[in-house]
């Protein structure tokens, strides 16, 4: 079973999604997590270092780079897993990205997207921008700004495959997070025939 996670920066995916493993592993189940991300957070850190604004063309073709390849990795591994596999992240999160700096989708994400194995579900994390923006500052490793993640907001819903996401409401303690998310997945495995899931 194949879920991806998506959401602004601040949803709390990665933390839901490493607590919805473990607990998959305690029940005794296969979980896998895989992380696909594009290293804006490292790029955001040295720009700031050294004082160098990348061209959002250029940052956005170094992370369409680094991200293709990990989610071409992750699916590989994906494939030979025999269990649950939660992706952190995917190409719909470049597309996010691009809309929100007012760049073009391009041809080439979208056609990936059509080419990987489809998921059983994408979770889209919901969040309002200001406690997002709280957490994101909480954590000190991040440069990300109240209007960026009100725009990369607007740009998630404004994609055409957004209709085809499960939103989940994601405000609440990581606990909480992490809860809904394995009644999620659990939901889905049912619908689709898996089986139960633990839900931790």
């Amino acid at each position: 079973m194949l879920i991806v996670l998506t959401g602004i920066d601040g949803s709390g995916k990665t933390t839901a999604a490493q607590a919805t493993v473990k607990a998959a592993r305690r029940a005794g189940q296969n979980a896998l997590l895989l992380r696909n991300y594009a290293g804006r957070r490292r790029m955001s850190l040295l720009s700031t270092q050294f004082g160098v604004q990348l061209h959002p063309r250029v940052a956005d073709a170094v992370e369409t780079a680094i991200r293709t390849a990990n989610v071409v990795v992750s699916h590989a591994r994906a494939h030979r897993h025999p269990g649950l596999v939660i992706m952190d992240r995917h190409l719909h999160c470049q597309l996010a990205l691009r809309q929100a700096r007012g760049l073009p989708r391009g041809r080439l994400l979208p056609f990936l997207l059509a080419k990987f194995p489809k998921p059983d579900v994408v979770l889209h994390l919901v969040i309002d921008p200001h406690q997002a923006h709280q957490r994101v500052m909480a954590r000190g490793t991040d440069t990300e700004t109240l209007e960026e993640l009100d725009t990369l907001r607007a740009a998630y819903q404004a994609m055409p495959e957004y209709a085809d996401f499960t939103e989940l409401a994601a405000s609440g303690t990581p606990e909480d997070v992490a809860s809904k998310l394995s009644l999620a997945i659990a939901d889905a495995a049912k619908r689709q025939g898996d089986g139960p899931v633990p839900t931790g």
